[in-house]
């Protein structure tokens, strides 16, 4: 599978939203699959709209006639493409009733969280391609379908817009431009052949930001506003805050444990930071550094307590802290940042310096870092 070939994914989608006009449907298939020098031909189609456009869906794409669906894939003998009414999805309010139009904020929310995750549910499948329009539909909806597309979408899928050229556009008996003679009535009650008909898809670009999301939202039910909320956290100023009392880091917008002796060389770095300190050399490679050691302890005693099992920690430091140990932590330290925060982990790594001799430091600004301290059961800030 290429990612700059969406055409070469095995699973291919074509997702649009649609009000009173199913035709957007008809046009962006037909200028996907027929009017494309590489084409892309959905394996599957999904649409999203009213109660009011899904009965119009049904009635003139799904139906024996004139079914312009079926007529289309006939007409190119295009394979098989799986739609029916069960891949047409009606917006719903918060009760659960089908939206007939969307006149409310109420409704307008509803259909956020609708479009947010059915996008999330249809590119969570790594063996699928998304293509996305958003010619359809009132513009809230092709708004909210591509923002959705921008917090969920992936290298491999596409947004676009198909464009309809004067003057077929707005006439509701054009479906597609046929291989064949076909006469229809324009708005503007001319005649015309819908074979002299032309079809443009206009590709949208889109900022992705799913690698900024948490996990359980990936995998989990998304809803619009709490998408956007960790979106914003995760890729906006970075702040830390670390609770010594819950042993617990929150940072880009997530909440994650460590374990006491990554948190407590962490909080050696985020305690400096507050106080705008300056980068710390490591220990020397094989001698053991006593002011490292009890740095390092100080903070390891206050995360465990005075009943907290670090009988063997302390017994290795008590001669101090090494290169080694100190290599050691850090590397483990680092790796559960990436592992919890992915690619927003960026501002909360131990920062070296970047040339030798290396220097070390959280390169955080001091009123962005905050500690929970349980000797005082407050944020020392």
């Amino acid at each position: 599978m290429d990612n700059c070939r969406p055409s070469s994914y095995p699973r291919r989608i074509l997702l649009a939203v649609t009000g009173l006009s199913p035709q957007v449907v008809t046009e962006t298939l037909h200028a996907l699959a027929v009017g494309n020098d590489d084409p892309f031909v959905p394996t599957e189609i999904h649409l999203i709209t009213t109660g009011e456009g899904a009965e119009r869906a049904r009635l003139a794409l799904l139906s024996d006639k004139p079914g312009w669906f079926h007529r289309l894939r006939k007409d190119f003998d295009l394979p098989e493409i799986t739609f029916d009414a069960e891949h047409v999805h009606v917006l719903r309010d918060v009760g659960g009733h089908s939206l007939a139009d969307i006149r409310s904020p109420a409704d307008n929310l509803a259909c956020a969280d609708f479009i947010t995750e059915k996008v999330r549910e249809l590119s969570a499948d790594p063996d699928s391609a998304l293509h996305v329009s958003i010619a359809g539909g009132r513009k809230t909806m092709g708004f909210f379908l591509g923002y959705a597309l921008s917090l969920f979408g992936r290298p491999q899928d596409r947004l676009s817009h198909v464009l309809v050229s004067e003057p077929f556009e707005n006439s509701w008996d054009f479906f597609y431009p046929t291989p064949y003679e076909n006469i229809i009535e324009t708005s503007a009650k001319k005649l015309v052949d819908t074979r002299d008909a032309r079809l443009s898809l206009a590709d949208i670009p889109f900022v992705a930001l799913r690698h900024g999301l948490p996990t359980a939202l990936l995998d989990g039910s998304a809803r619009f506003e709490q998408t956007v909320s960790a979106a914003r956290a995760a890729l906006g100023p970075a702040s830390l805050e670390v609770d010594l009392i819950s042993r617990t880091v929150r940072a880009a917008g997530r909440s994650f444990q460590l374990p006491p002796a990554d948190l407590a060389l962490l909080t050696v770095f985020a305690r400096r930071a507050m106080k705008d300190q300056p980068a710390l050399p490591a220990p020397p490679k094989d001698v053991a550094d006593p002011e490292w050691s009890e740095r390092y302890l100080k903070e390891l005693r206050t995360i465990c307590g005075p009943l907290g099992d670090r009988d063997a920690t302390e017994h290795s430091l008590h001669r101090g802290m090494d290169g080694h140990y100190f290599s050691m932590r850090l590397s483990k330290l680092r790796r559960r940042l990436k592992r919890e925060l992915d690619i927003a982990a960026g501002p909360y790594l131990i920062d070296d310096g970047g040339s030798k001799p290396h220097r070390y430091k959280l390169a955080l600004q001091a009123d962005t870092v905050r500690i929970v301290d349980s000797r005082r059961m407050a944020s020392l800030r």
